[in-house]
């Protein structure tokens, strides 16, 4: 039981970088209530996140439902997980284990189902409010930048804003180092053409109407609805 609980807690040695960051965008409050284990907390943010759980059936190993919420919410408006996540890219840089040189970018739809700003009609659900995840990965499927916004908003729209979002310094590429991006058909249009030559990338964009070709190089054809 106590291995397969690891994946829902943070190793020590990644504490050990962790900490310091919440020590200084995070500091002990001066007055009111004692915070909750800032380390229990975060164990019990990701338990929340990889298991889907509602915040109030989160096991009662952690600490407070109430109080990891609020904890949650502190951090998002202070750029917590953005830090961290900065912080585990340069981790992976320094091991070696970051490709720029094969990029990817896709958009991904969800539901809205308690509204906000960043929505609009999801067209392939009825027009229900939902939200699209545009997000750039490097080679090895590690994430590197995400936009949010409406449901409604075309891939292409999105792509700009997420090639800006890195959370970390993006090295401008060389012709000794080129970065390729490779993108759907849905991104085969002036817009994403243009967005991925002015960002300095190698193309690869599938075409609109280019044949599927499976692992054998045998032609694949598209299901008849």
């Amino acid at each position: 039981m106590k291995d397969i609980l690891t994946i829902w807690r943070i190793p020590d040695l990644l504490w050990e970088h962790i900490a310091p960051l919440l020590a200084l965008l995070d500091p002990p409050a001066l007055r009111g209530r004692k915070r909750i284990d800032s380390r229990a907390a975060l164990d019990a943010i990701i338990f929340r996140l990889r298991s889907g759980c509602q915040w109030n059936h989160l096991p009662s190993e952690f600490p407070d439902d109430s109080s990891v919420h609020r904890t949650f919410q502190r951090w998002v408006r202070r750029g917590v997980f953005t830090r961290i996540w900065a912080l585990l890219i340069e981790a992976c840089a320094e091991l070696g284990d970051l490709n720029w040189e094969w990029q990817a970018a896709d958009g991904a739809m969800g539901k809205a189902r308690f509204g906000g700003d960043l929505i609009g009609p999801n067209p392939t659900d009825r027009g229900k409010k939902g939200t699209k995840r545009s997000i750039l990965v490097e080679a090895s499927g590690g994430p590197l930048a995400v936009v949010i916004a409406g449901a409604n908003v075309h891939d292409t729209k999105l792509l700009e804003p997420t090639i800006e979002a890195f959370v970390v310094d993006r090295p401008p590429p060389t012709s000794d180092d080129p970065q390729h991006l490779c993108l759907d058909k849905g991104y085969d249009n002036p817009t994403g053409h243009r967005t991925v030559e002015n960002q300095k990338y190698v193309s690869h964009i599938r075409r609109i109407g280019e044949e599927k070709w499976d692992v054998n190089k045998e032609k694949r054809y598209p299901a008849r609805r």
